[in-house]
């Protein structure tokens, strides 16, 4: 069975609609898949209507979670993946929310520093890339740098402009890892650490970094992802299997023609059935 931990849709930076992410997972015939936009939970019901309602009577599960923007006391950005917790639990609904306004005001920031170096850029044109109210992320300042031809690409605008370690980058408002953890845990949900090693990504975790993780209730390891190299993988399976932490794979899917696709990575059954056990209830969506 192929189980994707790790997707998004237009709710975030991703291409697809919710209900079109669900389109697509089934007819690649995966079992299970999360969906995990930025900081937000406004795709949760697009997406379950689309599955419950699909017409193909597909027997696929839907995980309903959210790509948390976190960063540590030294500015070092952190993503925590909150999986199958209550939504309508409103301290962690309230802290995303803060997350997602301050992100405006760090893209201000971003443009700002594009401006003065004489890239021409304006904040409309970023936040005319996304859909709706969609949480603002760099991916669309991405796009708009494409549309303005200042790059043939989103990669190459990331890979210039818009990595960790440029001159342009900004931190914004986010919670601390410990805190994004101990409130998906209150929700009732699972919290699962992205990508900590993709060092192509910038700065990573130290391996002491994750003992107040776990000691904050960290249940496992996006281990299996794209941006992690063959060692990478292999450090943090040892971390895992040491710490007795779930080892989890993704796509961390954005859409067609971005880099990742859909279910290129995944999970082992045995591996998501423990992860599901640890939530304080079942709240997979199926038909």
């Amino acid at each position: 069975m192929l189980i994707d931990l790790h997707t998004h849709t237009t709710a975030s930076d991703g291409a697809d609609t919710p209900s079109g992410l669900i389109d697509k997972a089934i007819a690649a015939g995966i079992g299970v898949l999360a969906l995990t936009d930025h900081d937000t939970t406004r795709g949760w019901k697009e997406a379950s209507d689309a599955l419950v309602n699909h017409p193909s009577g597909s027997d696929m599960q839907l995980v309903l979670g959210s790509e948390i923007s976190c960063q540590d006391e030294e500015g070092l950005s952190i993503h925590m993946l909150g999986l199958l917790f209550d939504a309508g639990y409103q301290p962690l609904i309230d802290e995303l929310d803060k997350t997602r306004e301050r992100r405006l005001f760090r893209m201000e920031k971003i443009v700002g520093r594009l401006n003065e170096a004489g890239i021409e850029i304006t904040l409309d044109e970023v936040c005319a890339m996304r859909t709706g109210d969609a949480t603002l992320g760099r991916p669309h300042l991405a796009d708009a740098l494409v549309a303005r031809g200042h790059v043939a690409s989103r990669q190459e605008a990331f890979d210039i402009f818009l990595h960790n370690r440029s001159k342009y980058y900004v931190n914004h408002y986010s919670p601390t890892p410990e805190t994004a953890i101990k409130l998906i845990k209150q929700a009732g949900g699972v919290a699962v650490i992205a990508h900590p090693f993709a060092s192509k990504r910038g700065k990573t975790l130290e391996i002491e970094a994750f003992d107040p993780l776990i000691a904050a209730g960290l249940d496992g390891i996006e281990v299996d992802h794209p941006d992690h190299s063959a060692d990478e993988k292999s450090e943090l399976v040892s971390l895992a299997i040491a710490r007795n932490l779930i080892i989890t794979g993704s796509s961390d899917y954005h859409g067609d023609g971005r880099l990742n696709r859909l279910a290129q990575l995944t999970t082992h059954p045995e591996q998501w059935a423990h992860l599901e056990s640890k939530a304080n209830q079942r709240r997979v969506v199926k038909r």
